[in-house]
């Protein structure tokens, strides 16, 4: 469970590509890097050889994005490749920071109440992720939810919210 801190603090240096003040520095992030930080543990445990070297393969990096998610958030890329080249969303996908930016991107676009708490918070984000924009109320995979639900306690516990 250390490595939950050490990703932590790893995360909270991310530049999100939502909102920006024009020298690229993010200014509004919807999902946290908790957040982001307890998805990447359920879907990967943040294991960094988590890659992909074919789209086709299905989903690519840490937080195992798909090529429509990436087109769906706007085909970030990085160090200015251009979205249409062969190999931009892979390059984006296996990349922390790009695949992170991803993240923020689609949630933007399809921020919604997934449990009907009446809030927007972690556990949509999670759905959202896993269940995509359209169907996120639907049942999360048993293994996903548990890992999730145990990186969000394990941050609760140490008096993270």
């Amino acid at each position: 469970m250390q490595m939950f801190g050490l990703f932590f603090v790893w995360l909270c240096s991310l530049p999100i590509l939502v909102r920006t003040n024009g020298n690229g520095y993010v200014l509004d992030k919807p999902v946290t890097e908790l957040c982001l930080n307890c998805i990447c543990e359920a879907l990967t445990e943040c294991n960094a050889t988590a890659i992909c070297i074919n789209p086709k393969i299905g989903t690519c990096g840490i937080f195992r994005i798909t090529n429509d998610y990436w087109v769906d958030a706007g085909k970030l890329t990085v160090n200015g490749e251009h979205p249409d080249t062969e190999y931009a969303f892979i390059n984006c996908a296996n990349d922390p920071h790009c695949a992170a930016d991803t993240i923020q991107n689609y949630m933007k676009q399809f921020n919604q109440d997934c449990n009907g708490d009446g809030e927007m918070d972690c556990h949509d984000y999670a759905r959202i992720h896993m269940l995509g924009g359209f169907d996120c109320n639907g049942d999360l995979p048993y293994f996903y939810r548990s890992k999730f639900e145990e990186c969000i306690e394990n941050y609760e516990e140490q008096g993270f919210e």
